[in-house]
């Protein structure tokens, strides 16, 4: 089978899907270890045996509602190829726009070394997605991660090493394992924001995904509710709070963040025109 007829094959397999073009190009590319120019320019390669045995089920288990990420074990995320696992989620591209609001808000960078670098915290980093993200723009950063899941803090730090982005993993509940840690500029997290009962959990990628990593209490406001009780005793006077949320819990974000007494409250939009990340500062 040539890759040109693969890339038909794995198109008309996954047809019912949201993306089978992409979704073919992904397992091509990890399959033969090549970037997407090669499918183009190169389509008449052959495919050996074992190599069409390993695309064969990786489309059987997709058809079976597995995720691409799960698959080849790697999802891209602010143009940095992070490693996946079913411990963490699938870092998603409507959390970019959580990163690209938190860079607008950092502080410049120091003037001179003798000035002491920003501090940045995300709770909840899974594959460390965001906190490598921001690493990546703003290497001058002191960048800090939390996640209370061993699997999910160990993978973060993998994904640290390979990137060559150092940023600092802690393993705990939230504002629990920062002992020694310093006040931050900014905090940002995903955190869990699915009300159990929603019916969406039961379809898509999620059915894949750690429960504990999307599900909370208090029709899913348990978790953003306890992170903007604690974080003023975290953050810097004027230091900012993002926070990625549901499409329907912008309002509530935001009341929680006035009740607690943050300022300049807002929410933003994600790429599908969905209320996504809402934000607020700490009084000065």
């Amino acid at each position: 089978m040539q890759i040109q007829q693969a890339r038909a094959h794995i198109m008309a397999t996954l047809a019912g899907g949201d993306s089978p073009r992409a979704d073919a190009d992904v397992l091509l590319c990890h399959l033969l270890g090549c970037r997407r120019s090669y499918l183009m320019t190169w389509p008449e390669r052959t495919l050996d045996a074992a190599q069409q045995a390993t695309l064969q089920g990786w489309l059987s288990r997709r058809l079976n509602g597995e995720p691409i990420a799960h698959l080849v074990g790697e999802r891209e995320f602010w143009s940095l190829p992070l490693k996946v696992s079913p411990a963490t989620l699938i870092p998603r591209p409507d959390t970019e726009v959580l990163v690209e609001q938190a860079l607008a808000r950092l502080p410049p960078r120091p003037a001179s070394p003798h000035q002491a670098p920003c501090a940045l915290l995300d709770l909840g980093t899974g594959t460390g997605a965001i906190a490598l993200a921001l690493k990546s723009e703003r290497p001058d950063a002191d960048v800090w991660a939390v996640d209370r899941m061993p699997e999910a803090a160990a993978l973060a730090r993998a994904n640290s090493v390979a990137l060559g982005l150092s940023i600092e993993v802690r393993g705990g509940s939230w504002f629990e394992p920062l002992s020694g840690a310093p006040r931050f500029e900014m905090i940002v997290s995903n955190p869990p924001y699915i009300d159990g009962a929603d019916p969406h959990l039961a379809e898509g990628d999620v059915r894949f995904e750690p429960r504990s990593a999307l599900v909370a209490d208090e029709q899913g406001l348990a978790d953003i509710r306890l992170i903007v009780a604690g974080a003023p005793a975290h953050l810097c006077p004027g230091g900012w709070l993002l926070l990625e949320h549901g499409w329907q819990q912008g309002e509530a974000v935001r009341q929680l963040l006035l009740q607690c007494g943050y300022s300049q409250v807002e929410t933003v939009r994600d790429y599908g025109d969905n209320e996504r990340v809402t934000l607020g500062r700490l009084a000065r």
